[in-house]
């Protein structure tokens, strides 16, 4: 229980960070602001926001964006171990499709995940996110 109640100090805290990364985000088109928190397995937490361009297929989401800053920052050996994804229009945003690709050269399975969904916030671990992908790994 008091491991639950650490473990849910800690996705918020992470979800607090993902929010005020989304206050950075560049998204003049589409104005969806979105926000991600990564933990890694060396205790650091790194947070990246979406950078939109007016060609939508060369915008960058949150989710990737703050790998990119994880991987510059501490190479690729890092792992995460929590992620946080929110955004500013009160909308739900679990991670796209690319994003849960991405993510699983570089997370753990059991990872839990945090984001808004349809009736309030969500944690699944990202196993629950993209089924299979440790059998997907290419590593």
């Amino acid at each position: 229980m008091v491991e639950d109640q650490t473990q849910n100090e800690r996705l918020l805290r992470l979800l607090h960070l993902a929010q005020t990364a989304a206050e950075h985000a560049y998204a003049p088109y589409s104005r969806f602001r979105v926000g991600s928190a990564l933990e890694l397995d060396n205790g650091e937490i790194v947070t990246g926001t979406n950078v939109e361009n007016v060609s939508f297929g060369l915008t960058i989401c949150a989710e990737r964006s703050a790998l990119s800053t994880a991987v510059s920052r501490f190479g690729p050996g890092i792992r995460i171990v929590a992620a946080a994804i929110t955004n500013l229009n009160d909308s739900p945003s679990p991670p796209c499709g690319a994003c849960r690709q991405v993510l699983a050269e570089f997370i753990l399975p059991d990872a839990p995940v945090i984001f808004p969904a349809a009736g309030g916030l969500r944690t699944l671990t990202f196993q629950e996110l993209l089924p299979c992908s440790g059998d997907m790994q290419l590593k």
